[in-house]
């Protein structure tokens, strides 16, 4: 049976759908992922980080279930800081290159998907993007107000942690152990310094501002996750309004370890306030890249962008480089790593182009194969029994397991 770890529960679960078959139609799972925020060129950790949704979508459908996938695009309240100050980073980009918003957001988001393409990664059945969406936001922001959940300051509305209990659902921290200040500034009228913004009143020199509740302003970062994955996936949206009663949960939450202390907690607080039902059963994150012995980042100018990788080795090679190491670990890029992903590939893909025969039923190589992928996305260990399988010229077998994990036939 097809497992996880799930972040929520810190153990590995057998994985249930919330939806069940309709008739002759297969379970539905619905999986909301976090998309990028589209100020830079794509980097390995983009293609970590969504080569394994792709896995994860594509193992989903191979045990037979029905996949609607939702990503969001951030082109607008991603600050640059976690203590909701700064610049907007879409802004700072636009002001640095002499662009407008919505220029710099399309030409990195053209970026994006470009690097999607050329790795083979599916593309969710629904994408779209903050600015797209600024009106559902309000109206869930609205609702958190009249709960609550919220008060105002000088610079905007935010989201009061104390009035949620069990904060942070999914940990990184403890609030015991964070004194005010510690993590980030308590500034001016903000009670406590995990307490996030849901809505920043705009400057005149702001670019992107639109008319709310609240005066001119622009949504905080986490606002939209929750705004699109309820309207799409959560069906808490009827006729343009929200209706919280009737929200559902959603199956899974993706994306990077990195956003789990903030973004994503912050994400599950404001939905299950803003609904008072659960809102994600499963939360499976991808660990970080790290280069020359620090996490990938713009700020360590250690970023190896995909552009650059892809001039020089196909998409096999760097699906096979980021499958090599386990999602749930952390994986530290080496050149020299890649020099060995290209050899592993040559060996596969030389019996591939090699092949007569076809597949025709399970063998037992194939049935150990979706054992090991069941078992929590083992890809490393999957990884291993197609190279035996080239260095046996049980060619049969490579035929129909290499597209499973995504990777393009090659010419023969």
């Amino acid at each position: 049976m097809l497992s996880f770890y799930n972040t929520l529960t810190r153990k590995i679960e057998e994985f249930k759908p919330l939806r069940q078959a309709q008739g002759k139609l297969p379970s539905e799972v619905r999986i909301y992922t976090c998309g990028p925020t589209v100020y830079d060129l794509a980097h390995i950790g983009h293609a970590r980080t969504y080569i394994f949704a792709d896995l994860l979508r594509r193992a989903l459908k191979y045990n037979g279930y029905q996949v609607k996938q939702v990503m969001n695009i951030t082109d607008v309240g991603h600050l640059v800081s976690d203590a909701d100050l700064g610049e907007d980073k879409i802004e700072a980009a636009a002001r640095r290159m002499g662009k407008t918003p919505k220029e710099i957001a399309r030409f990195f988001e053209k970026d994006f998907w470009q690097m999607m393409e050329e790795l083979n990664i599916e593309k969710p059945e629904i994408i779209c993007r903050a600015t797209d969406h600024i009106i559902p936001m309000i109206q869930i922001i609205g609702m958190l107000e009249r709960k609550g959940y919220t008060y105002e300051t000088l610079d905007g509305i935010y989201f009061d942690i104390s009035k949620f209990a069990g904060y942070p659902k999914l940990g990184g921290f403890k609030l015991e152990e964070q004194k005010a200040g510690a993590r980030v500034p308590v500034r001016g009228e903000k009670k406590n310094p995990h307490d996030f913004a849901l809505w920043k009143k705009a400057t005149p020199s702001h670019l992107q501002q639109w008319d709310s509740p609240w005066g001119r302003g622009f949504p905080g970062w986490h606002i939209e996750c929750s705004a699109m994955s309820l309207k799409y996936l959560g069906e808490a949206f009827k006729d343009g309004e929200f209706h919280p009663e009737r929200s559902q949960t959603i199956d899974i939450h993706s994306g990077g370890v990195d956003h789990i202390q903030i973004h994503h907690n912050n994400e599950i607080a404001q939905s299950e306030a803003a609904t008072g039902k659960p809102f994600v059963k499963y939360w499976i994150h991808t660990q970080p890249v790290f280069c020359k012995g620090k996490k990938m980042s713009k700020s360590k100018g250690n970023l190896v962008m995909i552009s650059n990788l892809l001039n020089r080795y196909s998409p096999n090679v760097i699906r096979w480089l980021i499958l090599s190491n386990h999602f749930t670990k952390k994986w530290e890029y080496k050149e020299n790593d890649l020099k060995k992903a290209q050899k592993d590939v040559d060996i596969v893909e030389k019996v591939l182009r090699s092949q007569d025969q076809v597949w025709e039923s399970e063998t037992r190589e194939i049935l150990q194969f979706i054992q090991i992928m069941d078992d929590n996305l083992n890809t490393p260990k999957a990884l291993k029994l197609l190279l035996k399988l080239a260095k046996e010229k049980s060619s049969k077998e490579l035929e129909y397991l290499y597209p499973i994990l995504g990777f393009i036939a090659p010419n023969r």
